[in-house]
């Protein structure tokens, strides 16, 4: 098990990035809360990323966009290329 100066040294590093007064805001928003959620955790989830200033809802919106995006780019690279091959064959 960790020493005390480890212990201490670890409690420092959360302290200044921030860590436990993220967590202590999200734990008191669940507590302040006044119908408790089904899914502690998922409120959790959802409340972290927002008291760090991200939305997350909008952050997988932009992210299955961004996929679907790739997919259309993807097969737009692959038809194109079939082009040049058909092209190249003709000259």
């Amino acid at each position: 098990m960790q020493n005390s100066a480890e212990k201490e040294e670890y409690k420092q590093y959360l302290e200044k990035s921030g860590v436990i007064d993220a967590l202590s805001k999200v734990l008191v928003g669940l507590y302040e809360e006044s119908e408790k959620p089904s899914d502690a955790l998922e409120f959790i989830k959802k409340h972290l990323g927002n008291s760090l200033g991200v939305d997350v809802d909008a952050l997988k919106q932009e992210n299955a966009d961004l996929k679907a995006e790739v997919a259309v780019l993807t097969q737009r690279v692959d038809d194109l290329s079939k082009k040049l091959e058909a092209a190249n064959k003709q000259a």
